[in-house]
């Protein structure tokens, strides 16, 4: 007699949970833990657009302040290394925070 009512007090439940979440009353359980699976185009793209955007961003920057300052070559330079520095170090985070797979 005890395990129907242990039933339907489940029922009850799992019932009473969903339409908590489904009226926005509750959070709805968290997925399960797994490794997400992430395709090497995108890792490539991601990579690319990190180190290139990082060096257009650097080298805009250099050259505004070049004409400027009338410093022609050298804050080009000096941010051409720094936009580098920085293309590289979004690669680094990116890939130190990604899972493994």
């Amino acid at each position: 007699m005890m395990e129907p009512q242990d039933s339907d007090e489940r029922s009850f439940q799992d019932r009473l949970s969903a339409v908590r979440i489904k009226r926005g009353l509750d959070a709805p359980p968290p997925e399960p833990m797994g490794e997400k699976k992430f395709s090497p185009w995108g890792i490539g793209l991601r990579v690319g657009t990190e180190l290139v955007s990082a060096l257009v961003v650097a080298v805009a920057i250099g050259w505004g302040l070049d004409r400027w300052l009338g410093t022609k070559p050298i804050l080009m330079a000096v941010f051409v290394l720094i936009g580098g520095a920085a293309g590289v170090a979004n690669v680094w985070r990116l890939f130190r925070t990604a899972p493994k797979g």
